[in-house]
């Protein structure tokens, strides 16, 4: 006979665990199954890991810089890599530490184990059978890798594996430019490796903008080898990995993919819940609630492939335990969607996209190579756009700038919370920051409305203080 829970959850990463804390405030009756390793995939594999060898390599190419300037005497120093990943381990080491030690310390309540659906409420593990008012799915996802390259074996690398080199190679292929192949690329190159970057078109990371993309190609063309128009065929060579790309062919010691990733779901046996699958091996899934279908299973994280982000994913744990013990209850609002690519420059997209845009949007661009606080930084480069409805409401923003992981999160703000460009102008920016690069391209926005201007950039103290209220500014005095 089958036990019974009142909530069973399917993986400890993100999602899952944020899932489970969620659920502590209105049951105890919950099963957290988890096959290991233990450590969430950001903490892990993912975003800190590759950031503290992006800051690392970072430093080192801050120090090449200086040299190239003529601004030391002394010959700037060349990374020990084997140093260099001892480091990010250690970190990453420690980062992981806290959700390992989280689900160690639940007791019965966590088992750790791979399951399967034999119904859409029943799993099995080890021929247990467990039963559950509802389920959810947050078993995350793994490096998508083409089957040829499997024959590539140590020379094969992923997103996975590696912050487990004890060394870096000399010469690496990255295929794909994505968030994933052009950040760990760039670190890379800053680290001395010889780097050659392959996708299938020119667009980095999604960017739809075309002059925002234009402006990060340029940038990171600068740091690797970028390759573009063709699909890529790898074969192991005795000396390492020879890749052909048209007509072009190419010898290196290993191969990084970074063709994205599939969802963690070979294994589950969703076929048991008698709903149609897509080809990615998931049903229907609802994009507001995260039920798939009239079933009691509820997928969230990045294994559902909406929005595999960090904080996207601890969201839709929220979400998804929200719905499955509150079936019936009206759906949560999304936050306001933003993305962060942590290259130099670095690339963001929040809101609305490109691609999404009304017909009759309004946009405003700043060029960062003559902003001052850009130049300062020896960061003078990329592109900002800033997109507006017709009545100047803020919408979405794309960007390849120095900064943009803070001006995306202020403009991912001001959008969430309605505000207009005329209102975004009374908002105090200092100087010099770069945040004035967001500031002209406001203005670029409001300088297409044709609005009529009573008074400068600054909030009134009430209407009733206004000597202009109700009159009209002579024509000289706007724009």
């Amino acid at each position: 006979m089958a036990e019974h829970h009142r909530l069973v959850i399917l993986g400890a990463g993100t999602a899952g665990l944020v899932a489970y804390k969620e659920a502590t405030r209105h049951t105890d009756d919950i099963l957290l199954i988890d096959p290991g390793p233990l450590g969430t995939t950001c903490a892990r594999v993912g975003c800190m890991p590759s950031k503290v060898l992006l800051q690392i390599a970072k430093e080192f190419h801050t120090g090449q810089r200086l040299a190239r300037r003529k601004l030391t005497r002394n010959v700037p120093p060349k990374p020990d890599s084997a140093a260099v990943m001892q480091h990010v381990r250690r970190l990453r080491d420690n980062f992981a530490s806290g959700s390992i030690n989280l689900v160690e310390n639940l007791g019965e309540r966590y088992l750790k184990g791979r399951s399967h659906f034999v119904s859409p409420d029943t799993l099995e593990i080890d021929n247990r059978q467990i039963n559950a008012d509802a389920i959810i799915v947050a078993t995350g996802t793994r490096p998508a890798v083409p089957e040829p390259w499997q024959a590539l074996g140590e020379r094969l690398i992923t997103s996975d594996t590696i912050f487990e080199l004890e060394s870096l190679p000399k010469r690496m292929a990255v295929v794909g430019l994505g968030a994933i192949g052009t950040e760990l690329g760039q670190a890379l190159a800053w680290l001395g490796v010889e780097v050659h970057a392959f996708g299938r078109d020119n667009r980095l990371t999604g960017l739809e903008d075309e002059l925002v993309n234009q402006a990060a190609f340029e940038a990171l063309g600068q740091s690797m080898t970028l390759h573009t128009g063709h699909d890529v065929e790898v074969e192991a060579a005795d000396s390492g990995v020879l890749l052909n790309f048209g007509e072009q062919r190419f010898e290196f010691d290993a191969l990084l993919a970074a063709v994205g990733r599939r969802p963690d779901i070979e294994d589950l046996n969703l076929d048991a819940l008698g709903l149609p699958l897509q080809n990615s091996g998931l049903p229907d899934i609802d994009p507001q609630r995260l039920r798939a279908g009239d079933t009691p299973v509820y997928f969230a994280g990045d294994v559902n492939g909406l929005r595999p982000l960090m904080h996207e994913a601890s969201d839709e744990g929220r979400i998804a335990v929200y719905h499955a013990l509150h079936p019936g209850a009206d759906c949560l609002q999304r936050r306001t969607s933003l993305g962060i690519v942590f290259t130099e420059p670095q690339i963001a997209q929040v809101g609305m996209t490109f691609g999404e845009l009304p017909d009759d949007a309004l946009i405003g661009e700043t060029d960062f190579s003559q902003q001052g606080r850009a130049i300062i930084l020896d960061q003078a480069s990329g592109v900002l756009r800033v997109y507006a409805d017709a009545t100047g409401q803020l919408i979405g923003a794309q960007m390849a700038i120095p900064g943009a992981e803070h001006i995306a999160h202020e403009l991912a703000w001001l959008i969430q919370q309605n505000v207009d460009v005329e209102t975004a102008l009374q908002l105090p920016y200092y100087h010099p920051v770069l945040e004035e690069g967001l500031r002209s391209a406001l203005q670029g926005i409001r300088r297409q409305l044709n609005a009529d201007r009573r008074h400068p950039d600054l909030p009134l103290c009430g209407e009733e203080d206004d000597p202009l209220a109700g009159a009209v500014a002579p024509a000289e005095t706007r724009g």
